[in-house]
């Protein structure tokens, strides 16, 4: 698998925020959102090959029973499932992160989808293909009857975000609680800027607030 890093850190989002947990970042996406926090595992993509049993060697190390799987894209990764497997076999909890543009088999306790809206669109030469991708949901409904424990995270930069939202949740037909909404910035200060407006949609339409503890704790860069 193409890894960009491993690491043991506090889960920052989403149901399990607060979770130590051991983190396995592969490298390589077939999105480019414009406001990417791991640019190396996207626009820039970067990362060496590890075998599966290298990387299951790493999560039983750390000593910790989360396992957070994320990217870029993980669903890329043909060796996926096996690493899932492999982790289940140990005993871990696994968290599946993923964009819910492809839909391969694993194993996940939690599938965790940061679906993309429009606010997510760059400009440029990727536009129209990230446009096409994160439109169609097809993938997106077989991952979410395949799992049904999951979660959806819903970048938010500003109030006009929220009709994108409601109208992917309307015909993905997921239940509001499932639903967390966290605010976009790249830094605890600017996360801070947008939260008491994702505050307000939450209150206003019932869905979760995801605070993004890792930027609070440790600042932005790798390995948090």
């Amino acid at each position: 698998m193409v890894i960009a890093e491993t690491f043991a850190s506090i889960q920052g989002e989403g149901v399990l925020a607060g979770v130590p947990s051991f983190f396995i970042r592969t490298s390589g996406c077939n999105l480019r959102c414009a406001w990417c926090d791991t640019p190396y595992t996207s626009w820039q993509p970067e990362g060496e090959r590890h075998r599966v049993s290298e990387l299951l060697a790493a999560a039983s190390a750390a000593g910790l029973r989360h396992v957070v799987v994320t990217g870029g894209e993980p669903l890329l990764q043909r060796e996926l499932g096996e690493l899932t497997r492999g982790l289940a076999a140990n005993g871990h909890h696994i968290t599946v992160e993923t964009a819910g543009t492809v839909a391969p088999e694993f194993d996940c306790h939690l599938l965790s989808v940061s679906p993309k809206t429009s606010n997510s669109d760059p400009e440029g030469r990727f536009r129209e293909r990230h446009r096409d991708l994160r439109a169609n949901l097809a993938p997106l409904r077989r991952l979410l009857a395949r799992h049904s424990e999951h979660q959806l995270k819903f970048v938010v930069a500003g109030e006009g975000d929220v009709g994108d939202i409601l109208d992917l949740v309307r015909r993905l037909d997921v239940a509001r609680d499932r639903v967390l909404l966290m605010p976009e910035g790249r830094t605890a200060e600017q996360v801070a800027t947008h939260a008491p407006t994702v505050a307000s949609l939450c209150l206003r339409h019932g869905f979760r607030y995801t605070p993004r503890l890792h930027l609070e704790l440790f600042g932005p860069g790798r390995g948090v």
